[in-house]
């Protein structure tokens, strides 16, 4: 049996801030992922269309950072040096982005962290969340006659069975509160719930994990993952 909905709003929070909470980011929480990413371009032009600032007054941007046309920075958010933002971007209010960083097509909720040299793809990513240096998140899969014009389907696996992404470039979906270490390497299709931790040195792909639960890998051929305390 095919699983149902997998809903935005049991891993993000909208966004708050007036600048975004008006458009159709306001309403991420009610969405089904698949709906979402078939939908993002239009959406993205809509929120453009109805913003005041597409960079707010109050963000700081380093004179290095390079911003694309059609980004979005919320209030109060920083982009640090030699980092680039791109192809329909938001980084929402608060939210941090660290030296050389590549964002593309990605959503960065409001109080997040993103450290060092992380790059990351078609990626959702939850407010408070905080990811350490050397994290990758990628969108394509490899198996993909061609990389440059993928065509296979990105899936992930639930509880409840393999929901189908309906697009081949989706890289995460990673929840409000989501703490990493370093050097990871997550996606093509992925969705983190709330308050978990994936520990340095985790590949991890194509599968679902709940809120409040523990990632690592003690050795190279074994991933546990386990409930953590609150």
């Amino acid at each position: 049996m095919a699983p149902g909905p997998l809903l935005l709003g049991d891993y993000l929070q909208a966004p708050a801030c007036p600048q975004l909470a008006a458009t159709p980011y306001g309403s991420l929480g009610k969405t089904d992922l698949a709906e979402f990413l078939a939908a993002w371009p239009d959406l993205h032009r809509e929120a453009l269309s109805r913003i005041e600032h597409r960079i707010h007054p109050s963000a700081r941007v380093h004179s290095t950072a390079l911003i694309g046309d059609d980004v979005i920075i919320g209030r109060g958010a920083q982009v640090w040096e030699f980092t680039t933002v791109r192809d329909g971007s938001v980084i929402g209010a608060g939210a941090s982005v660290g030296f050389n960083c590549e964002v593309t097509h990605a959503f960065i909720g409001e109080g997040a962290v993103l450290g060092h040299r992380i790059g990351i793809n078609r990626t959702l990513v939850g407010s408070g969340a905080h990811l350490s240096a050397n994290l990758t998140v990628a969108a394509i899969s490899m198996w993909s006659p061609q990389m440059r014009t993928p065509e296979r389907e990105i899936i992930l696996r639930t509880s409840e069975g393999i929901y189908r992404c309906g697009t081949p470039r989706f890289g995460a979906l990673i929840g409000d509160g989501v703490q990493t270490g370093n050097n990871i390497s997550l996606g093509p299709g992925l969705a983190v719930g709330r308050n978990c931790r994936i520990t340095s040195g985790v590949t991890l792909a194509g599968r679902s994990i709940p809120d409040h639960h523990t990632v690592s890998n003690p050795r190279t051929t074994d991933v546990n993952v386990h409930r953590h305390r609150r």
